[in-house]
């Protein structure tokens, strides 16, 4: 036990110190058995098995692709096969495809790919536009069809491992896709559970309700290790930890729309209310949500 809260504790401190770096470094930890991450934004997870690895996200541009490529080959010399899959379709999870190697596999769910087939370049351009070091990264971005698509599963066999890449439904968007490694029983959450983080849906994505069904078939997995995308790593805990605190906001934005207050208001009272309740979550940015239950 001792050994475990040593391993999380230097997990959640490399998390802490790279959380707000876009330019992914080569140093990695490793999360259980068969995975390993890059910490950064977004962590970034690498599934070695005895014959083929996963890379899950590519991080901001290409140059940052190229990295986690090069950080796999070293994981895993001898794997010939190279696989690639994202949580979901934003620049910093997919917009450095361009710089893994020729006949790399890339993977996703048809509904993600629907999402970057409407809003990749768009989202590209936006983020671009944020900062010069964004526009530096992501020249060159260019998303690529994938080779692969599936609806609800697909299993990958990389030689020991399994990786299970799994579609249940909207929350952060549309298309979230979750990565369960087995045997290991290690989560890759993307932003569909994340480590003390207000949740937020991105535009037209799911619903509080879609999230919350989507966390009961997430705790059917029962998780040992999770790795979110831009929070430090836990336990499996910390898929009923999300489920409640989506359920308890929710719920309390319901109960102040019931009673006629105005979404901005109840935004207001409520980022209030969660800071006392929850006192160990560094933000309590709550509006975004309150306003997605309303409009549910």
């Amino acid at each position: 036990m001792q050994a475990k809260l040593l391993l999380l504790g230097a997990l959640a401190a490399a998390v802490l110190a790279a959380q707000n770096q876009p330019a992914l470094g080569e140093d990695t930890v490793k999360v259980s058995d068969h995975v390993w991450a890059i910490m950064g934004w977004p962590n970034i997870a690498i599934v070695v098995g005895n014959r083929a690895t996963l890379v899950v996200d590519t991080g901001l541009g290409p140059r940052n692709g190229a990295t986690i490529a090069r950080v796999a080959a070293k994981l895993a010399p001898g794997n010939q096969k190279l696989f690639l899959t994202t949580t979901h379709f934003h620049p910093e999870h997919a917009g450095g495809e361009a710089g893994f190697p020729s006949g790399t596999i890339l993977i996703r769910n048809g509904v993600q790919q629907r999402e970057m087939e409407l809003h990749g370049r768009e989202m590209i351009e936006l983020f671009a536009g944020r900062s010069a070091q964004f526009k530096e990264l992501l020249v060159d971005a260019t998303p690529r069809t994938p080779d692969i698509t599936f609806e609800q599963e697909a299993q990958l066999e990389l030689g020991g491992v399994t990786a299970r890449l799994l579609w249940f439904g909207g929350a952060h968007t549309k298309g979230d896709e979750l990565t369960f490694v087995e045997p290991d029983r290690t989560l890759v959450s993307g932003d569909v559970v994340q480590n003390k983080i207000v949740p937020g849906i991105f535009r037209d994505g799911g619903t509080p309700s879609s999230w919350l069904a989507v966390l009961d078939k997430v705790a059917a997995l029962d998780a040992l290790h999770v790795l979110p995308d831009h929070s430090a790593p836990g336990d499996g805990s910390m898929v009923a930890l999300e489920k409640q605190f989506i359920s308890d906001l929710r719920n309390s934005a319901l109960e102040l729309k019931k009673q006629g207050v105005a979404v901005d208001d109840a935004g207001k009272r409520l980022e209030g209310e969660f800071k006392t309740k929850y006192p160990t979550w560094p933000n309590m940015n709550v509006s975004g949500f309150v306003r997605s239950t309303y409009a549910e």
